[in-house]
């Protein structure tokens, strides 16, 4: 008689709690990011609006493995991120630099941005950042690491660190090889944020347009990307990061020679062959060589 008592007092206790109280025990976490592929189009989209979709440990390491997976497939042309919510990113979360974590965990975080950043130019394909909101810090960053910038005209980009006493030396980076020196020197060491459309007149962006407009313009561009050779674009990609590296002399002795070995791709002479029977390219999105 006790047990059932006991049994029921815990029964009317659930049936008192509130909903969310019930239920919170049981949902699952909602991933940080999250990935899906169609027509050689992958979408990345930043998940934790709460948190600003701040760069924590864990989101770096979410959006790392969905940069990496099948990377190197040939179903794979090109990556868009985006995120859900008012802000692409805040940047990193404050709360995993605080002391208490120690200078390891930092080391940790730090490196973990810097592979993801290094990742996003390293990768073969091209990598598009699909902004609507503010992007500071190492969100800005990773805005100035990808290949192409598409932005909403509310959207806006800064470098605050310093106002927090945390300069922003990584984002530096990034945004030091995108735009003007003197323009990256007055965002950092002032954090004030400018708009969209100083953004595209300082080169951080590649096109700005209305929000109702993102989405289509962006996927325009990724679909204008999957029509090229997906070995072309990807010897393309990594001579541009590689020749912007160097002096003027060795980067033209880099650029001749990969466009030699751009010839010698099976789809390399398949693309002056169509232009010359006047065809549009088969492409076979192969590397494999037509001649030596």
């Amino acid at each position: 008689m006790a047990r059932r008592l006991l049994l029921r007092a815990v029964d009317i206790h659930k049936l008192t709690l509130p909903t969310s109280a019930r239920l919170c025990t049981h949902a699952p976490p909602a991933p940080l990011t999250l990935r899906e592929q169609s027509n050689g189009i992958r979408r990345i989209t930043l998940n934790d609006p709460r948190k600003r979709n701040a760069l924590s440990l864990a989101m770096l390491q979410s959006l790392r493995q969905d940069i990496l997976v099948d990377a190197n497939s040939e179903d794979l042309r090109v990556i868009i991120i985006s995120a859900n919510g008012p802000v692409f990113s805040s940047g990193h979360d404050l709360k995993e630099l605080t002391s208490l974590r120690g200078r390891g965990h930092h080391t940790q975080v730090f490196q973990a941005c810097s592979e993801v950043m290094t990742l996003i130019q390293d990768i073969p394909v091209p990598v598009i950042a699909m902004v609507n909101g503010v992007a500071t810090a190492a969100g800005c960053q990773l805005v100035a690491s990808c290949d192409i910038a598409m932005a909403t005209e509310k959207s806006t980009f800064a470098t605050p660190g310093v106002n927090v006493g945390l300069f922003c030396s990584t984002p530096a980076v990034a945004i030091g090889r995108a735009v003007p020196k003197k323009v990256a020197m007055a965002m950092l060491f002032t954090g004030t944020p400018i708009s969209a459309h100083d953004a595209l007149l300082h080169g951080l962006v590649s096109k700005v347009v209305p929000e109702e407009h993102l989405e289509e313009e962006t996927l325009a561009v990724a679909q204008r990307v999957c029509q090229a050779s997906r070995p072309v674009v990807a010897l393309g990609k990594a001579t541009f990061h590689r020749q912007m590296a160097q002096g003027r002399d060795a980067a033209y002795a880099t650029a001749s020679q990969v466009m030699v070995d751009n010839l010698a791709l099976r789809d390399g002479q398949e693309g002056i062959r169509a232009f010359i029977e006047k065809r549009k390219p088969v492409w076979s999105h192969a590397a494999e060589k037509a001649h030596d």
